[in-house]
């Protein structure tokens, strides 16, 4: 069975997230050429940020797919959060452009030029972005990659920005009104900001070792609660993420009667399960008996006590 959690399977979608960017960037500065809509130019930046985040994450996903090695025994997966906080930055700096020419022209409104020929070419642009982004999340929750996930999801907020800044100059056909222009593209830049916001505080998480989801948590717990009919309990669950990868630490409480043999046999089936049901999670158990926890009374009454 092919590893999904490894970074090298994501390498190629973000290809096609690198070319969609260089479509968009084209398209959308045709149509802000044509049409002098600095709503639409802050548009054409905004796929400035998905390109140079595209190629980020095109690096540290390469980075992310080295093996193991002497100073990495753990592997170089939190590459993958470098790329999300590096993206995060480069909205900030995106929003900043935007703003830096959205208020000069709502001080002094401007009237805009062949703004339907602009239109049709961010229509086509939201098009690619809105086909590439749905291919990104298929690919991202299927090699539960955080970084097609993410780039995904802002891809689709790209293209939300986009319907909102044509619907602004349709407004603005209907109305005549010049600062509605200027309007729209605050709006896009605060919108962008909030974004990036999420995708730093997404990735510090990462750095810092966050937790599995409860999902993935309570399938591990569900195996390990599998095992309660044979007097086999646990506790101490820990987890962790890493990029794609996740990492499980659990101690087992046996019968203080098992061999050995028979302990390691049960605790080597425990880790494949986890592994095979839950992502390919790498899992680190230590073994106990269960009279080292449970001094009185028997096991099965102190069961849920343990198992938590």
């Amino acid at each position: 069975m092919a590893d999904t959690n490894d970074p090298s399977h994501a390498i190629a979608w973000i290809h096609l997230s690198v070319a969609a960017a260089v479509a968009t960037i084209v398209l959308k500065f045709l149509a802000w050429w044509f049409s002098g809509s600095v709503s639409l130019l802050s548009d054409a930046m905004e796929s400035f940020v998905n390109l140079a985040g595209a190629v980020f994450a095109l690096v540290m996903l390469k980075v992310a797919a080295e093996p193991p090695d002497a100073e990495h025994p753990w592997g170089h997966n939190k590459a993958e959060y470098f790329s999300s906080g590096f993206e995060g930055s480069l909205i900030f700096i995106a929003a900043a452009a935007i703003l830096w020419a959205a208020i000069p022209r709502l001080l002094h409104p401007q009237p805009l030029e062949e703004l339907g020929i602009g239109l049709w070419f961010s229509g086509a642009s939201t098009a690619i972005n809105f086909f590439t982004a749905l291919a990104l999340r298929h690919a991202g929750k299927r090699l539960h990659s955080v970084v097609l996930e993410a780039d995904a999801a802002h891809l689709m907020t790209d293209v939300w920005t986009s319907v909102g800044v044509v619907g602004g100059l349709l407004g603005y056909l209907l109305t005549g009104w010049l600062w509605l222009d200027a309007v729209i593209a605050i709006l896009v830049a605060l919108h962008i900001l909030s974004e990036g916001w999420k995708l730093m505080r997404g990735a510090v998480g990462g750095l810092m070792d966050q937790a599995m989801n409860e999902d993935e948590i309570q399938q591990i717990k569900q195996i390990l609660r599998s095992y309660a009919g044979q007097n086999v309990h646990y506790r101490y669950l820990r987890t962790r993420r890493a990029g794609t990868r996740r990492f499980a630490h659990v101690n087992i409480l046996v019968p203080g009667d098992w061999t050995v043999e028979r302990a390691h046999e049960l605790l080597d089936e425990i880790e494949a399960r986890i592994a095979t049901e839950v992502y390919g999670t790498q899992t680190t158990t230590h073994l106990e008996p269960v009279y080292c926890v449970v001094k009185t009374g028997s096991p099965a009454s102190a069961a849920g006590q343990l198992q938590e």
